[in-house]
């Protein structure tokens, strides 16, 4: 059941003139194993839920692994050739671009991820090579890409902290050079050009909740900087190319986002108390635990993307969950969503503790985004509940922690 109380069996919104609407089982099949898929779902199917996903076998005798593919793909719509796009998502082997991916093509486009696969991974669109609408190059953004398309949906950035903070003045080439190459692209092709920016250019906010013509307050000298400025100077250069060149350009303001195939070793909160309450160890809050964060399921995000895209929209809209947390409360929610989990499944509950450390440096204390704009101009507003979001987040870590594909 979806926030309103109504059945939850689609995803996506058919307006604009494209229709992104997909069956939620069928995205379900791409990430979720049997057992965890016909838990977290009212309905359940006999078909193989991983039609063609990249077998692993561990095998704990010799600690290796071993891959087996399959050539069966999950079925996608058959698309006119005037109705078909070709589609290029850079960072689409990442945790939102892998999602943005698996609905593009189960709705019967051609997609062309580009990705170096720095925070992205091969795994999460596996299940895709050899499909004749898929094309994956190993390419980085930083360099000069020729390549023929209808839209770009540009997501090629380290997003989570210790990625972006690894090597900063590379987290800031690729933000200015990454997107001076796509919008280079963007003209040449005619393409329509969409941007992931961020909640992060509010910085540590002093209006709440962020409307999108709020500037921000930004420490641009510090830890985090590479990241906030990073975005914020690719909006400007987003909207240079629009004034000066005539590209179509849309700008997404994403709020944090979660759910499966985010990499559980990211430093972010919901994958941190998801991660440490299924192996039973101690909950970390950073801080004192009463600093707000609001967080949207990531197929709400992908309805809001593809949503902006074909609208008409060139101004920067909020893509967020309204659904404002204390962090403190947010540890205890997931907790005890853990506990229900790992009691269906008939295993022993360990008690845990929630710990509270220093926060870090420049962490803002509230973050909430006003999604009016969004909702009047593409009709859109997250249907998931957090609850249920974290629900599947936590089927699916457990599912490889199981397998032994993460520790």
């Amino acid at each position: 059941m979806d926030r309103t109380g109504n059945p939850l069996t689609t995803v996506g919104l058919n307006s604009f003139g494209f229709d992104s609407t997909v069956n939620v089982e069928d995205l379900r099949a791409l990430y979720l194993r049997p057992r965890h898929r016909q838990m977290s779902s009212q309905t359940s199917t006999e078909q193989d839920p991983m039609p063609s996903q990249l077998r692993s076998t561990y095998d704990s005798t010799s600690n290796s692994v071993s891959y087996t593919t399959v050539s069966k793909f999950p079925p996608v719509k058959l698309l006119t050739p005037h109705k078909k796009k070709q589609i290029l998502v850079t960072g689409g082997a990442g945790f939102v671009g892998s999602h943005l991916v698996d609905r593009l093509m189960l709705l019967g486009h051609d997609v062309i991820v580009v990705d170096n696969f720095f925070t992205g991974s091969k795994t999460t669109v596996s299940h895709w090579v050899g499909h004749p609408n898929f094309e994956l190059i190993r390419h980085d953004v930083t360099e000069p890409l020729n390549i023929e398309c209808d839209q770009i949906y540009h997501l090629a950035c380290p997003a989570s902290p210790p990625h972006y903070q690894f090597d900063a003045i590379k987290t800031l080439k690729t933000a200015f050079m990454g997107t001076l190459n796509l919008l280079g692209l963007a003209k040449r092709t005619k393409a329509r050009f969409l941007i992931t920016s961020t909640s992060e250019i509010y910085g540590d906010p002093q209006v709440h909740p962020q409307p999108e013509d709020y500037w921000g307050n930004v420490n641009p000298i510090g830890i985090r900087a590479c990241y906030d400025e990073g975005k914020r100077v690719s909006e400007t250069l987003t909207y240079s190319y629009q004034r000066q060149e005539n590209v179509e350009v849309r700008v997404a303001r994403i709020f944090n986002t979660f759910g499966p195939r985010m990499n559980p070793q990211d430093g972010r909160v919901v994958s941190n108390f998801v991660m440490q309450a299924l192996k039973g160890e101690d909950m970390t809050i950073y801080g004192d635990g009463k600093q707000t964060r609001s967080f949207q399921y990531i197929h709400d995000l992908i309805d809001g993307l593809i949503a902006l895209m074909n609208s008409d929209e060139s101004r920067p809209v909020n893509l967020g969950n309204t659904d404002e947390f204390m962090v403190g409360d947010f540890a205890e929610m997931v907790r005890e969503v853990v506990k229900e989990v790992k009691e269906q499944d008939g295993e022993e509950i360990k008690p845990l503790n929630i710990v509270y450390k220093p926060i870090p440096s420049d962490d803002p204390q509230r973050r909430r985004p006003d999604n009016s704009r969004a909702k009047e101009v593409l009709g859109w507003h997250p249907r998931w509940t957090v609850r249920m979001g974290v629900e599947e987040m936590a089927r699916y870590y457990k599912a490889l922690l199981e397998a032994g594909e993460i520790e």
